[in-house]
């Protein structure tokens, strides 16, 4: 399928897919889209994570995921809307991203780990990371197993395709 130019980032760029872990106490879903759905990602101090964050281009689509003991789930999606910035003087940063919308079903992380076509994925090698980019054929594969997301315009996001962050 041939993406279309307002589907991608930056000119040139095709789009990108992350998951973003947040514990659902520090910074929950309901949380980003009582806030207008706008936030910025910021709190992150692993590196490899920062780095993630640092890769982000307008437009990148990105799983929203909550972390923790009780709740270790894909419960929305968010798009980048401002790439990296420095903030503060300790080297930190942020990104902004806008509510995109809720999956219709969270997808839980025992269901992913038991599909043989996210074997590998990022999220089960290296659990403890906050931010995790997503292959696209993964990307897909979660959204059909969650019946895709409902976008806030009112149309669907196809299963086919706040201050927060712990590092």
């Amino acid at each position: 399928m041939k993406k279309k130019k307002e589907d991608q980032g930056k000119v040139g760029k095709e789009r990108h897919y992350w998951l973003l872990k947040t514990e659902p106490g520090e910074w929950s879903w309901e949380d980003q889209s009582a806030n207008g759905g706008l936030s910025n990602w910021d709190g992150v101090k692993n590196k490899q994570a920062q780095k993630h964050l640092k890769a982000m281009l307008l437009g990148d689509l990105c799983f929203f995921y909550h972390s923790g003991a009780k709740a270790r789930r894909v419960v929305g999606v968010v798009s980048v809307v401002r790439e990296w910035y420095e903030e503060g003087n300790d080297g930190g940063g942020a990104v902004d991203v806008r509510r995109v919308g809720e999956m219709r079903r969270a997808v839980d992380l025992g269901e992913m780990k038991k599909e043989d076509g996210l074997k590998g994925f990022g999220l089960f090698r290296q659990p403890r990371l906050s931010v995790v980019p997503v292959p696209e054929e993964v990307w897909k594969r979660v959204c059909e197993m969650g019946g895709g997301y409902e976008e806030d315009e009112g149309e669907s996001g196809e299963a086919e395709v706040g201050d927060h962050g712990d590092g």
